[in-house]
């Protein structure tokens, strides 16, 4: 096979349709980071400590098992539609239907629950590497230029953030519409309209992308070869590591936000603020829209810790899709590695400061939210767009491409990270005696969910900006490898 010119640009309706694989899967995987800890505690019965087994022992063997694997896999597929769009089309419907197992809750025993969560957590997770992992290395070889490759983040990157939206903002009241008050069942329907809307997204990703950058015809590699290459490319093992530690913070954060409303906040004090906004009578407003067209089973929620849970995520990633805005010409003038780590730093001091909130200062925990949201919108498409860079790197150091192995950096360190933060999150509230049965919960395990979305979740974010002044591909790296690829691209097309 010859490698298409790289110079081909991708137009916007292969942009959308690819961005609609993020949506797709993130209305699970932002479902996942935000509520898998509550569905598990609070939903289906599960205790704190075993909730924190289950996440973590699962999450594990999908992160160290079915990733590296999976990343090997892909790269030595061959069909008449490449190597990574078919896992597409092959794992569409398997990845909704487990989606709907993992969150459906069985009339079963305790201990059967904890065996039927694992079950279903792993398969879940043995899906997503099939599906994720493909998808996320597609990136790499729909285009080799840099500056439309940043372009197509941005664009995904939207997509993940109106997935964001729908999860963080209105998943809690379609729960309890849909439900009818019953989030057990509010569950469960909620999640078969996720997975009914993920299989169709998955496949206009799989009809409107092409594969471009294709392996030269001599290039054959083994396992071996693939892996003494990632233990020689610092720049992969760096950006490992980074993503381990962002999504632990994206997890300890997402996870503990529920409980930080629900339990440390002052209910009283939501309401006046929501009531000061305007938010209350906006609210009534729409309920008696939806009352007078028929719709009188679509409520919105009375409990003002809800509203401000859900408007709360709405202020962050409305801000996130802004700074995402913001992404692209920063990097293009500053590299990509130095936005990162800056905007990274900023947005962690706003996520330290919830620590010093006190239980009535609603208004300075949406302000905080909200300029965290701008900061660290402007990383979201660097993550990704760094790793395709890391295996244009590999490439260009070893003359051999290895795109979906190099991806499963992301895809391990992603499940990695939301299995410890997953895990963290529910032995966070083990540790301190959280009891989903009691009205209120004790002071200490109050100011344990607080540290939660405070300091917990700051450490993870500032061992990764030490980690990216080690990350050797800066803006003029970036420039030299982007020239020379192209050139040895062009040849080989000749």
């Amino acid at each position: 096979m010859n490698n298409v010119p790289s110079s081909q640009k991708l137009s916007v309706t292969e942009k959308i349709g690819y961005s609609l694989g993020d949506l797709a899967a993130n209305l699970i995987f932002q479902t996942l980071v935000t509520f898998l800890a509550f569905f598990y505690t609070n939903v289906f019965g599960i205790p704190a400590d075993k909730a924190s087994y289950v996440i973590g022992s699962a999450g594990l063997i999908g992160a160290l098992i079915f990733t590296p694997l999976m990343g090997f896999i892909a790269d030595r597929t061959v069909t008449r539609w490449g190597k990574f769009r078919p896992w597409l089309l092959w794992t569409a419907v398997p990845f909704g239907v487990f989606a709907l197992l993992a969150f459906s809750t069985p009339n079963i025993g305790q201990h059967e629950k904890v065996i039927y969560a694992f079950g279903t957590y792993l398969l879940l997770l043995a899906v997503y590497a099939a599906n994720n992992l493909p998808y996320s290395a597609l990136s790499g070889v729909l285009t080799g230029n840099m500056a439309d490759r940043n372009s197509l983040s941005a664009y995904r990157f939207v997509a993940v953030m109106f997935a964001q939206f729908i999860i963080q903002v209105l998943l809690l009241p379609l729960v309890l519409i849909l439900g009818h008050g019953d989030k057990a069942v509010g569950f469960h329907n909620t999640m078969f309209f996720f997975s009914i809307t993920g299989v169709v997204f998955f496949l206009i990703a799989f009809i409107t992308t092409k594969e471009r950058i294709l392996p030269i015809a001599k290039e054959k590699t083994t396992v071996l070869q693939d892996v003494r290459d990632l233990v020689k490319n610092v720049p992969w093992i760096i950006m490992l590591l980074v993503t381990v530690l962002v999504f632990v913070t994206l997890a300890l954060k997402g996870g503990f936000y529920i409980y930080f409303f629900q339990d440390y906040l002052s209910e009283p004090a939501l309401d006046r603020f929501l009531e000061s906004i305007g938010f209350n009578h906006f609210i009534s407003g729409l309920n008696a829209t939806l009352h007078a067209i028929g719709l009188t089973e679509f409520k919105w929620p009375d409990d003002a810790p809800t509203s401000a849970f859900g408007l709360f995520n709405g202020c962050g990633i409305i801000m996130m899709i802004i700074g995402i805005g913001f992404s692209k010409p920063l990097a293009d003038r500053f590299g990509k590695r130095n936005t990162f780590a800056t905007a990274l730093f900023i947005s962690t001091i706003f996520v330290f400061s919830f620590d010093y909130f006190p239980k009535n200062a609603i208004a300075l925990c949406f302000i905080s939210q909200t300029l965290h949201g701008f900061f660290y919108g402007i990383t979201i498409p660097l993550l990704w767009a760094m790793i395709a860079d890391v295996a244009d790197y590999s490439e260009w150091r070893n003359n051999r491409r290895a795109t979906a192995i190099v991806f499963s950096a992301m895809l391990l360190g992603l499940k990695a990270g939301l299995t410890i933060g997953g895990s963290l999150v529910a032995g966070i509230l083990a540790h301190y005696h959280y009891d989903a049965a009691l009205a209120a919960q004790a002071p200490d395990t109050v100011r344990g969910i607080q540290m939660g979305v405070s300091v917990y979740a700051s450490i993870p974010f500032l061992a990764a900006i030490v980690l990216l002044w080690f990350y050797c591909i800066n803006k003029p790296m970036e420039t030299q490898i982007e020239s020379e690829l192209k050139q040895r691209r062009e040849a080989a097309a000749n």
